[in-house]
């Protein structure tokens, strides 16, 4: 079993009693409150260190934004995950993409002066 998360991050496993529950999907709808109408819903299935998102939709005139990309991103470092697969339709053409997640607290780069 993985290390206990941290703070930032969500555990994929519960031990109850003698039973590991793993977490293998997430379904992640966009809403400002629970049980309103959604605008937007995608299926996020685990293996590993890697995520499969599929079935990602949205309302008609209502695409998947910058905002939502990030907050993605952020769903998949607190879950640890490396690499997250997704297919999209562009120009009529399903096109398949991996994109590498950053680690959750990735070191800034360091500024040097240098004399010229």
């Amino acid at each position: 079993m993985k290390d206990q998360p941290s703070a930032d991050t969500l555990s994929r496993y519960v031990q109850i009693d003698k039973w590991i529950f793993e977490v293998k999907s997430v379904r992640a709808i966009r809403v400002d409150d629970f049980g309103k109408p959604y605008s937007a819903v995608a299926n996020f299935a685990l293996n590993g260190n890697s995520a499969y998102i599929d079935g990602l939709l949205t309302r008609e005139d209502d695409d998947f934004t910058r905002e939502d990309y990030q907050t993605f991103v952020k769903m998949s470092q607190q879950l640890g995950l490396d690499t997250v697969n997704f297919d999209r339709f562009k120009q009529k053409q399903r096109v398949s993409d991996i994109v590498k997640v950053p680690p959750l607290h990735a070191a800034k780069p360091e500024l040097k002066l240098v004399k010229v």
